[in-house]
């Protein structure tokens, strides 16, 4: 039996992504978040506006999706109920959070050079992607109360980084699903996935290489003219 309810967030479950970006100063800013979706070789993050990776995201259009599994959710946890943003913003502050300007060693984490964006990459994460900011978004712009207050990011992706070992034998392009154990939030507690695949997939007959966005070959392009100018 279905009853009526008012759950005051629905966050029924999404991967943990760990957003790393530069701070005006130069400095590295690392903040976890899960209101995130992909779409080809883009994704949309949401964010408070207030947020430190937000302000960052619109002053430097460029940031890094790190992907933690599992097995780095200690490190996540240890990043909750801190921002970067100093003043912190009377919202979080009124939940409890506070300033932390090297989030990366307050994580235990260390940084990696990217490749074709300024942010570090997060060395202990077996995913790491490498975007730039395309377009951002307002959300609730029609409530005068929440109007300016949530931004959604459309990032494009420009270079994937992956463990070797959680490619697919012989396809150095695939992610071998049984072999990625994501990092999930679901109602602001941690949660895995079970091994094995739940049931057969009719859409898993379709190649993934259907799916190949125009993005991928864009940003070949760009790395390309980069290295070469």
């Amino acid at each position: 039996m279905h009853v009526a309810c008012e759950p005051a967030i629905l966050y029924f479950g999404t991967p943990v992504v760990l957003i790393s970006t530069l701070n005006e100063d130069g400095s590295s800013n690392l903040a976890p978040m899960s209101s995130a979706f992909w779409l080809g070789w883009r994704c949309m993050l949401g964010l408070g506006a207030l947020s430190k990776t937000a302000q960052n995201l619109r002053r430097t259009k460029q940031c890094v999706l790190n992907l933690p599994s599992v097995n780095e959710v200690a490190a996540v946890n240890r990043l909750a109920l801190t921002t970067g943003a100093d003043p912190v913003p009377k919202a979080k502050a009124a939940r409890g959070y506070r300033h932390v300007a090297n989030k990366f060693a307050k994580a235990g984490m260390s940084e990696q050079a990217s490749q074709t964006v300024a942010p570090p990459r997060v060395q202990q994460c077996p995913v790491q992607m490498e975007a730039v900011v395309e377009a951002i978004h307002g959300v609730a712009d029609d409530d005068e109360r929440l109007r300016g207050g949530i931004l959604c990011f459309e990032v494009r992706i420009q270079r994937v980084h992956v463990e070797q070992a959680l490619l697919m034998k012989g396809e150095p392009n695939r992610v071998d699903p049984d072999q990625w154990r994501p990092l999930i939030m679901s109602f602001q507690h941690f949660y895995g996935l079970a091994p094995g695949a739940l049931h057969e997939s009719s859409l898993a007959s379709i190649r993934e290489a259907m799916y190949r966005s125009p993005d991928v070959d864009r940003a070949r392009r760009e790395t390309a003219a980069a290295e070469a100018g």
